[in-house]
């Protein structure tokens, strides 16, 4: 026998998960009125949407980048949709920033780890499961990076589209700020590591293979086609590792540079740099 499902359960219902009025509607009529199975019939559904959605782009979004209080630890979260009128939605932001503030408190190794962190009750990875349920879009808890240093500055770049953590080796106010010029020439000029140091082998091996068939390519003589491939290398380390750019505010310096005017011996030990798409 179906139960009787007032006006009064519906709004009830919706104000307590946030879906549509007919879709809460429906959910107690399944449920039979009992609330709690109403919840998890809205979940199954978010589940389903999510599944039928599996092979849409989501390439929209929100990203979002906090520190803790003392500026030592801090993380980034992306949060993924298909449309740009979702990632604008004051829900979907609330959301990300609420995502990303459980993970700084939580600071779990993994986004795995991550999704099974409890958000009022139920794990991350099922409250974004109900998301998908609202808003009925392909969503997805897409990144999360994590940084410990000295101090750490973030950058958000405007409208949540990336976000950058940069960590230093020393501590204060100038240094925190002079992060934060840092970490917007991470979101400018996209450095694939710190310093050569932290540029991966195969990398290397690929510039230097892409330089000495350059020079080739150019009639240049097979005995200095080696010498040729480093200096290549060596600009290509100019150009994308961080310590070693050109300073986007100042193109007479380098931020190694620019950071030795504060500390002699100050520098990034290490970023993070997530950007949608």
């Amino acid at each position: 026998m179906s139960a009787n499902i007032s006006a009064a359960d519906v709004k009830k219902l919706r104000e307590m998960t946030g879906a549509g009025m007919m879709d809460c509607k429906k959910a107690l009529k399944e449920a039979e009125g009992d609330f709690e199975k109403a919840i998890e019939v809205l979940r199954k559904k978010g589940q389903k949407v999510s599944a039928k959605r599996a092979d849409r782009d989501a390439n929209e979004g929100v990203v979002v980048a906090m520190v803790s209080d003392d500026k030592t630890k801090g993380v980034i979260v992306k949060l993924s949709c298909e449309t740009d009128f979702v990632a604008k939605g004051e829900a979907f932001i609330g959301f990300t920033n609420k995502a990303a503030k459980l993970a700084l408190q939580h600071f779990p190794d993994t986004l795995e780890d991550l999704l099974k962190v409890d958000m009022d009750g139920l794990p991350l990875g099922d409250r974004v499961t109900e998301l998908v349920g609202k808003i009925n879009e392909k969503i997805e808890l897409a990144s999360y990076e994590k940084l410990q240093a000295e101090v750490i500055s973030p950058y958000i770049h405007m409208g949540n589209k990336a976000a950058v953590l940069v960590g230093m080796n020393k501590a204060s106010d100038d240094i925190y700020e002079a992060g934060r010029d840092v970490a917007m020439q991470v979101a400018a000029m996209k450095p694939v590591a710190v310093d050569k140091d932290g540029v991966d082998q195969s990398v290397i091996d690929k510039e230097i293979e892409i330089g000495k068939e350059q020079a080739r390519q150019e009639g240049k003589p097979e005995q200095i086609i080696e010498k040729i491939a480093m200096g290549k290398l060596n600009k290509f380390f100019k150009e994308n590792t961080l310590l070693n750019q050109q300073f986007v505010k100042d193109s007479s310096e380098t931020i190694a540079s620019f950071l030795k005017k504060f500390d002699k011996e100050l520098t990034v030990t290490d970023f993070k740099h997530v950007t949608l798409g």
